[in-house]
């Protein structure tokens, strides 16, 4: 049986259910994060990631939309603790907080509901490639924009338009879309931010350029820095992506996954990069705690 968080307590997952009238189904006016927990079967130790940052985010996209609920990000933190010992999962999880107006009442308003917040949580290992590198396109949808329904929320409704981008590229024989924003520079994947390499760097779109404030990205940005690689943040142009030495994704999902090919044009010599792969190791130990000076991104879950 599967527990989930549902209206102030741990139940049951057949007994958290919405009515069809619930204002958030019908507007997509939630607000949701994706977090996850890496388990070492050597230690048989399950580690929390960046737990407190992920809640923390979900308070500011609650402010955004005017949203409230009654637990904090340190009771939220201690809930999904709570609620990973109770499914008893020894593998890598992904965990699901979702805030939403329960009120049962159609108007598209931002004001006046009552927010409530669930959290599930399923085993997951590898939502895309890690390994052998993923082929991309730079789909022709264009990515929202902040006057808009602003990408650095992780608004239900706004994943239209990563929906849109990702199938196009499914039918295209691709794996993931890179999506540009209104000016025609580089934004992210469907949902995850992105890096080139060009000469030893690391390039990657500024946040004023319609991505999400990625925690996985500030990770990597950390990493790359203290392996000693200089790192930008800097308009991308399209075809910038297509002469890159090496191009990865990243993200809570994603992790760290190589782009060896975009649009039929493969990237380096078509196989995942050097220092790609050098970020990805050192990312992988430091999820499962092992590494000591990126210790404070975890937290044991015990």
């Amino acid at each position: 049986m599967e527990y989930v968080y549902f209206e102030g307590k741990i139940v049951p997952e057949d007994e958290a259910k919405i009515s069809i009238k619930t204002n958030s189904f019908h507007y997509g006016t939630a607000i949701f994060e994706g977090i996850r927990a890496y388990y070492d079967k050597e230690t048989d130790k399950m580690w929390g990631l960046f737990f407190r940052e992920h809640y923390e985010r979900l308070f500011q996209n609650m402010k955004v939309l005017n949203m409230k609920i009654e637990e904090s990000v340190e009771e939220l933190v201690e809930i999904t603790k709570e609620l990973i010992k109770k499914n008893n999962i020894k593998s890598d999880i992904y965990i699901r907080p979702i805030v939403y107006f329960s009120d049962l009442k159609i108007s598209p308003k931002l004001v006046g509901y009552t927010s409530k917040i669930a959290i599930y949580t399923y085993p997951l290992g590898d939502y895309i490639d890690v390994n052998e590198g993923i082929k991309a396109i730079v789909s022709s949808w264009t990515r929202l924009n902040d006057n808009m329904i602003p990408p650095r929320l992780k608004v239900a409704g706004a994943y239209v338009n990563s929906a849109f981008s990702k199938t196009e590229a499914i039918m295209a024989g691709a794996d993931e879309a890179i999506v540009l924003n209104k000016n025609g520079y580089v934004s992210e994947g469907s949902a995850e931010n992105i890096f080139i390499v060009r000469d030893g760097k690391l390039i990657t779109p500024p946040v004023s350029d319609d991505i999400l404030e990625g925690i996985t990205r500030n990770a990597i940005i950390t990493i790359a820095q203290d392996l000693g690689y200089q790192v930008i943040e800097r308009h991308i142009a399209r075809t910038e992506l297509y002469i890159a030495d090496e191009v990865f994704f990243c993200g809570t999902g994603a992790q760290v996954s190589p782009v060896i090919e975009i649009d039929n044009r493969k990237i380096g010599d078509g196989k995942p990069g050097k220092i790609t792969k050098e970020i990805q190791n050192v990312y992988f130990d430091a999820v499962r705690g092992k590494v000591d000076k990126y210790k404070h991104w975890i937290i044991p879950i015990e």
